[in-house]
């Protein structure tokens, strides 16, 4: 599925909206910051390392929501959940030696 993501810039305080896939686990929203394989983190996830407020738009549905990097058995799950709906992000992580961080979106009441 495909949705948007508004990051605030860590440097320039501007806003950035980011087209990306994204998965849904309980209530709140899953992606991955996988640039592709890159050996180096994209540009949003360092923003939301700096700044973890963020505005999530699916369809016509907007709301604002914290970003977390998730760990452990959570992070396990939760890529295992990203590879059947985007199986190439298992070629990008073997194009990296970075573990491609899974960032969750819980969204604030």
């Amino acid at each position: 599925m495909t949705g948007s993501r508004t990051t605030t810039g860590r440097k320039s305080g501007d806003k950035f909206i980011f087209p990306l896939f994204y998965g849904t686990d309980g209530g709140s929203y899953f992606v991955i910051a996988s640039k592709g394989g890159a050996p180096e983190h994209p540009g949003w996830y360092r923003n939301i390392l700096a700044n973890p407020d963020v505005e999530v738009q699916v369809g016509t549905k907007k709301m604002n929501a914290r970003a977390r990097t998730s760990t452990g058995e959570e992070r396990l799950r939760l890529w295992k959940k990203a590879l059947e709906f985007w199986p190439p992000y298992a070629d990008y992580q073997l194009k990296t030696e970075r573990e491609i961080p899974v960032v969750v979106l819980d969204p604030v009441h």
